[in-house]
């Protein structure tokens, strides 16, 4: 069968082993029952297919957790032919624990020592061979990020596939309580390792950067501005590519318009080539390349070492809310795009605390949100009220987070599977370049292949609500049903108007002011409103002037709230659904949003009318 499975801890280089052996030959879904992601693969070598099972990263196999659970029960099933038990080399003795349980279950495996580099650095020697011949299986010295050690393992996995070898030792068997169990493995770990390592005897000694890092609130001051600074650094990386997208519906509009309008094709099938195909292609690749830029920035923040630190800092204030420190990151590139938060929270340990992480993330308003909030307080409120209202904002982001977590986190990360976090600070070392930009790249056209399906369907059904023939928002489809409706949604503090605004926000947050132009001015259709928000300038004074003699200032300020907390974008939904390959959960957590909007929208409505 040529299946080898990869077994390690977290943070092992497991994902970065997985995606160098398959490349583009994987896919992605959940196990059986089970909401835990499942990556499975290939590749080839002399002529031969292998089949290479990505298993859930976990600490141990003795758990009680799904990832726990799926993993043993793979490995006792015989499901693989050979196990890569993956290690960290720079923390042997910590890493060894996992091969502790691994040797109980007498399989079929060879030993990998990852990140040898960072050992060496840290003037740490292993004797692999030695090694080898006390474990009884083979050990390979290896670098996940050089490309030139891939030779030597699918050597190495081709030879033990022929002639498997299984660990001639392990620990005594299962003590009477988990304590004297997990004592019993360490003694283990221990005499395996005699005359196996040796050390230089440097005493390690904390550097000035990382006495300020585990400073209670200076720490979390610094990680908080370093991470800002990795997002705009992933702006500038990502302008370049969303640039030449922005490109793509300029220069197809008009001569695909042109040429249908010549062959009599009915106007709705010109819109959707003309129009939305174009501008889906640019979201798409304006999506993908935010990852790319982003997954540069925190690869190289990760290899050096400093999410390490930043997950120190913000592990017991995160544990409050069900989550590990390392939710930190993604968290704060939440402030930046929804997008980036998301893809952010592949650091996070397993699926249910990943989903849960951007569950919380949807709560934190992007910079598309504070782009167009000022703009329409300042139509109804002064400058001082308007900064109350994003002050009132920010303590509602607080709330929200508070209440998903309430909500969410008894399925997807409950009690008594959350434990404090434990960890050793990793020595800060040299980025790999090479492999840090094809990995970004990797990512990137994957969520460009997986969203452009997802973000064309949506687009599609939105086109057939927006569409009418002459431009008119009044023969539109959603104009219809906003009317309809309109009697419930002035219960909620909308009227048809902003009831439609606050829908085409759940696209794209930069389509409001356009959508707010059309329905109450009548300038542009829904259509382009919400397809060139970006570039279709609004004159706010008009637009204000308008507003203020349609609505009260109580609808607009309710209308703010329920957009802010309203699904973030289209693009967010999509990226959660494929970074978390649960319909259901994004479903969930979706029309969650929506509800806490609209309760929100109305709350707000009805006690500023009380002043207003």
């Amino acid at each position: 069968m040529n299946s080898i499975a990869l077994l390690g801890q977290p943070n092992s280089g497991k994902s970065t082993i997985y995606n160098n052996l398959t490349g583009a030959r994987q896919h992605v879904g959940n196990w059986a029952g089970k909401t835990v992601e499942k990556n499975e693969g290939s590749y080839s070598y002399q002529g031969a297919k292998y089949t290479v099972t990505d298993l859930p990263g976990s600490y141990g196999l003795s758990g009680n957790s799904d990832e726990e659970i799926i993993t043993t029960d793979f490995i006792k099933s015989g499901q693989s032919d050979l196990t890569v038990v993956l290690v960290d080399a720079s923390q042997l003795a910590r890493s060894m624990f996992m091969l502790a349980e691994f040797a109980r279950l007498g399989k079929p495996a060879v030993l990998v020592l990852n990140m040898m580099d960072v050992a060496q650095n840290m003037g740490k020697k292993i004797d692999a061979d030695v090694l080898a011949k006390k474990l009884g299986i083979p050990v390979l010295p290896f670098n996940a990020t050089d490309t030139k050690d891939y030779g030597k393992l699918k050597k190495l996995i081709a030879e033990e596939l022929k002639s498997p070898h299984k660990l001639t030792v392990a620990p005594p068997a299962a003590q009477a309580n988990v304590k004297a169990d997990s004592q019993a493995k360490f003694d283990w770990v221990s005499d395996l390792l005699s005359g196996v390592t040796e050390e230089s005897g440097k005493v390690y000694r904390m550097s000035g950067f990382d006495r300020l890092m585990t400073r209670p609130v200076l720490g979390k001051i610094v990680c908080i501005g370093v991470v800002l600074l990795a997002f705009l650094v992933a702006m500038i990386i990502m302008i370049p590519f969303m640039s030449i997208g922005q490109m793509i519906p300029e220069l197809l509009h008009e001569p695909v318009d042109h040429l249908l309008t010549g062959w009599n094709v009915h106007p709705w099938i010109i819109s959707i080539f003309s129009t939305m195909l174009p501008n889906v292609l640019f979201f798409v690749i304006s999506m993908a390349s935010f990852v790319f830029g982003v997954n540069i920035v925190f690869g190289f923040l990760e290899e050096i070492g400093f999410l390490a630190r930043a997950a120190y800092q913000f592990d017991g204030l995160l544990s409050k809310l069900g989550l590990q420190g390392k939710a930190i990151c993604p968290m704060l590139m939440g402030f930046g795009c929804t997008i980036g938060g998301a893809c952010g929270t592949r650091v996070m340990d397993n699926w249910g605390q990943r989903m849960l992480a951007m569950s919380i993330v949807w709560a934190i308003p992007c910079a598309s949100i504070w782009s167009i909030i000022p703009v329409i307080s300042g139509m109804f409120f002064t400058w001082w009220q308007t900064m109350l209202v994003c002050v009132g904002i920010l303590l509602y982001v607080v709330v929200t987070m508070i209440v998903v977590s309430k909500v969410f986190s008894k399925k997807l990360a409950p009690k008594e599977t959350r434990s404090g976090m434990i960890m050793e600070l990793p020595p800060y070392h040299k980025a790999h370049w090479k492999h840090i930009i094809k990995e970004a790249f990797f990512k990137a056209w994957d969520i460009f292949k997986r969203a452009l399906g997802t973000v064309t369907l949506v687009s599609i059904l939105f086109y057939i609500f927006s569409f009418s023939k002459d431009g008119n928002v009044a023969n539109s489809l959603l104009y219809r049903v906003g009317t309809f409706i309109e009697p419930v949604t002035r219960f909620f503090g909308m009227g048809w108007q902003t009831f439609m605004a606050f829908i085409s926000g759940a696209f794209a947050k930069e389509a409001v002011l356009g959508t707010l132009n059309a329905v109450f001015m009548g300038n542009h259709s829904l259509l382009d409103a919400t397809f060139y928000a970006k570039t279709a300038p609004t004159d706010a004074a008009i637009l204000g002037t308008a507003m203020k003699q349609a609505i009260a200032p109580a609808e607009a300020l309710a209308f703010m709230f329920a957009t802010t907390f309203n699904i973030p974008c289209l693009m967010a939904l999509s990226t959660t659904y494929k970074e978390s390959h649960s319909l259901k959960w994004t479903v969930k957590v979706a029309l969650f949003y929506f509800c806490n909007a609209l309760v929100l929208s109305c709350i707000v409505y009805h006690i500023a009318s009380l002043f207003m």
